[in-house]
């Protein structure tokens, strides 16, 4: 099928034979060839720290939200996408705004239930060769070069992950949630995935051969919640909302003591060391003659 959105490369449309063949993110990483490298890599952190400011600047205010990953390839008459669509609108229901990697498939079909829903649906795209880039039901739509960056403003804005069924983008996306929650590179929050006929395998693969070789430890498995239902996906995401919510406050309320606490403790030392003060300076300031005066 002919492309005829075109290739993006950030706020530039390619089209025809003037899209590159190779990817940013390709270029950056590739270490083939001469030391010229030495004289572009320097400049590619400007580009970098643009779009991390880009992304900060246009996702910070979207409010409470969740990411949601899914496979590119799903049809529009494919059960996933109508469960992608139910999984949007549930989302919205619950007071949340919708974030996906803004392509068509799984992604298109949660941005299509958040859209209609009357919810706020942000794409945050990717540069790749022959991508059709955001999807029409996008509200708020980033594009990036690189992909760390884009995994980045998934996990900086959002409350918690909900998975569809996908292929390796969508593992990708998974287990990078997954190391930064084990990682307490992040606050935990959920992950859930939906489709338990699907990741099933995937479940059992942990179990099985991964767990009992010794390389993860058992409550690891707790990282990831598995559910057919899309309510009780939603109410996942809510509840460690609500935990994590109480938490803050609690800790917000245990830094308020300390720090009244403090405050009293060193009002109590300054007034104590005034009073020493007065004490020490009416006794060097007595002095005796050999008159037996007293002399100040």
């Amino acid at each position: 099928m002919t492309n005829t959105s075109g290739y993006q490369r950030g706020p530039v449309t390619l089209r025809g034979r003037y899209v590159p063949q190779t990817t940013t993110d390709q270029r950056l990483l590739d270490d083939r060839g001469q030391a010229a490298w030495l004289h572009t890599d320097p400049w590619r952190i400007m580009r970098i720290q643009a779009e991390f400011v880009e992304g900060f600047g246009t996702l910070a205010e979207v409010g409470p939200a969740v990411s949601v990953f899914g496979s590119a390839r799903t049809g529009p008459d494919d059960p996933n996408y109508a469960l992608g669509e139910q999984v949007g609108a549930a989302l919205v229901k619950a007071g949340y705004a919708v974030i996906t990697g803004g392509g068509p498939g799984s992604m298109e079909a949660a941005n299509k239930g958040a859209a209609e829903a009357g919810g706020t649906s942000v794409g945050l795209g990717i540069e790749l060769p022959f991508e059709q880039g955001l999807n029409e039901y996008v509200h708020i739509g980033v594009n990036f070069r690189y992909f760390f960056i884009r995994k980045t403003m998934f996990v900086k804005y959002a409350q918690g992950f909900i998975v569809l069924p996908g292929g390796f983008g969508t593992f990708d996306e998974l287990f990078e949630a997954m190391t930064l929650v084990q990682t307490r590179k992040v606050t935990r929050f959920p992950i859930v995935l939906i489709g338990s006929d699907y990741w099933a395998g995937l479940i059992d693969w942990l179990r099985t051969t991964v767990l009992d070789r010794g390389t993860i430890s058992p409550h690891d498995l707790d990282l990831l919640h598995v559910t057919d239902d899309v309510d009780h996906a939603v109410q996942l995401i809510k509840d460690a909302g609500s935990e994590l919510a109480d938490q803050a406050a609690a800790q917000e309320r245990a830094e308020e003591v300390a720090a009244q606490e403090y405050a009293e403790d060193v009002i109590e030392a300054d007034r104590l060391g005034e009073g020493e003060g007065d004490l020490e300076g009416e006794r060097s300031g007595e002095r005796s003659d050999d008159r037996g005066t007293i002399r100040r």
